[in-house]
This record gives structure tokens, C-alpha cells and sequence, in this order.
């Protein structure tokens, strides 16, 4: 099969739906080899079952990245079953709430919202990390960050995580890079699916504030994670974000005016 990423072994999590389902999809079709992992079992077998179906080579493994070992269990089956990762993208992320304020968040959802996002894709990063390193791949790595990285709201454990994997992204891409691998990161604003609520937040309200008065899709991320992906067009790209939000940060949409 050709493609952009034909070759590539992938590893993706918060692959059931919305973005990271949607990133699946598009590495499949750029001739990738793809293992969609999720904790929603369900939905990622069928979502997997579709794609292979329609000819790609597409798995799904089960796992709970919030599991004090669930990272570690994940990249041992992956390697043991489908051989050593080239294309790691770390999309997982638990549903968060527009109610979870300060006081609202307790040590529970704090601690799953960190260990699925940062503590997770920590471990899967090093583990895939050395075997590229050992088999001398030129290894791509991609996290789906937020622009809450940067911009504090009412979500202290998602904005905590975010920022902390912005970090960890351009810490791996200045260890790794001398190695070849190159380590990047996606910054969604608005998109709907996945963990978030778009009617939670306010669909209209949220479109009025983006420039080009539309919530994204989460197609539209995953066509630049591919691009990020893809030596092609990024082989010269390591340790940035890359905002692909319709320009909801040129305005004030975390409180906008009533008007």
C-alpha cells in the first residue's frame, strides 16, 4: 500500500472516537499499520472492525491508561504483537466537565486526568523511544495538547495536564532529536467529540468567538497531524505546537461578553 506513512508501524490511544478515532483513520489511509488503543472497548473494535474491513491494516488493543501499570502492559503487548512503534500519538484524555472547577475536582478525577494524559504518555513515549532508538527508526511522536495549556479556565486537572505534556513534548524533541526522531504537538481549539461537550460549553456561543464562525472537525485535525507526521512535509519540524483552532484564540473565548 502506498501513502505518506506507508512502512510506519502506529501507535495511537484515545482512539474510540473524536479526535484520536479520526487520526486513525487518516494514518490508515496514508498506508500506515495502525494499533488504536482506548479504554472504551466497544467502540474501538468497531471503529477498528470498519477500517479493516475496508482493506487497511488496523488493531485494536483494550487498555486504561490510568491503571498504575496500564502503560507499561499497553507498549509490551504492541511491541510483542505488531513489532516496534515508528509513529506514536498520544490523544487519550478522560471526558472532563464544564463544572469541574477548583472545587468541584476531586483527588480521583485530578489524578486519572493526569495519569491518562501526562504520566501515561511519559511512559509510552520512553518505552517507544528505546526501541527506535536500538533499531535506529527515525521515530515521529505526536501529542494532542490544548490551547488550555496556555490559557487557564474553570478545568484545573485538563489545563494542569495540558501544560505539563507541552513540556514533556519539548523535552523528549531536544533528548530525541539527535537520535532522529522528531517529537511535535497539536494544540485543538473548539472540536467536538471525543471529551468534549461542545453543547456543554456553548456550540453558538463558541463558534461567535472563532474567526471563522465554525467549530472544527475532527478530520481537520488529524489532515495536520499527518502533515506532522509525514517527513515529507515536517522533517525539519521538532519540539513546536501547532494551533489549528479556526482562530478562536484571537478572541476572548473562555469569558466572552454577554453581547
Amino acid at each position: 500500500m502506498s501513502g505518506l506513512l506507508a512502512g510506519d508501524t502506529a501507535l495511537v490511544t484515545g482512539a474510540a472516537s473524536g479526535i484520536g478515532n479520526a487520526i486513525v483513520i487518516a494514518l490508515a489511509m496514508e498506508g500506515a499499520r495502525v494499533v488504536a488503543t482506548d479504554v472504551d472497548a466497544p467502540r474501538g473494535e468497531a471503529a477498528a472492525a470498519e477500517l479493516t474491513d475496508a482493506g487497511h491494516d488496523v488493531r485494536f488493543m483494550q487498555a486504561d491508561l490510568a491503571l498504575p501499570d496500564g502503560a507499561d502492559a499497553l507498549i509490551a503487548r504492541v511491541t510483542a504483537d505488531a513489532g516496534p512503534v515508528s509513529v506514536f500519538v498520544h490523544s487519550a484524555s478522560p471526558p472532563r466537565r464544564e463544572a469541574d472547577t477548583i472545587f468541584a475536582v476531586d483527588d480521583t478525577t485530578w489524578n486519572r486526568m493526569l495519569d491518562v494524559n501526562l504520566h501515561a504518555g511519559f511512559i509510552l513515549a520512553r518505552e517507544c523511544s528505546r526501541e527506535m532508538i536500538a533499531r535506529a527508526i527515525k521515530g515521529r511522536m505526536l501529542f494532542i495538547t490544548s490551547l488550555h495549556a496556555g490559557s487557564p479556565r474553570n478545568l484545573p486537572h485538563y489545563s494542569a495536564a495540558k501544560a505539563g505534556q507541552t513540556m514533556l513534548m519539548k523535552e523528549l524533541a531536544r533528548a530525541l532529536g539527535p537520535h532522529g526522531i522528531r517529537v511535535n504537538a497539536i494544540a485543538p481549539g473548539a472540536i467536538p467529540g471525543g471529551g468534549f461537550d461542545a453543547k456543554a460549553a456553548g456550540l453558538e456561543r463558541l463558534a461567535r468567538c472563532t474567526s471563522l464562525r465554525r467549530l472544527g472537525t475532527p478530520a481537520e485535525i488529524a489532515g495536520m497531524a499527518v502533515a506532522l507526521l509525514a517527513d515529507r512535509f515536517s522533517a525539519y519540524v521538532t519540539g513546536t505546537t501547532v494551533v489549528v483552532d479556526g482562530g478562536i484564540a484571537l478572541h476572548n473565548w473562555i469569558e466572552p461578553p454577554e453581547t
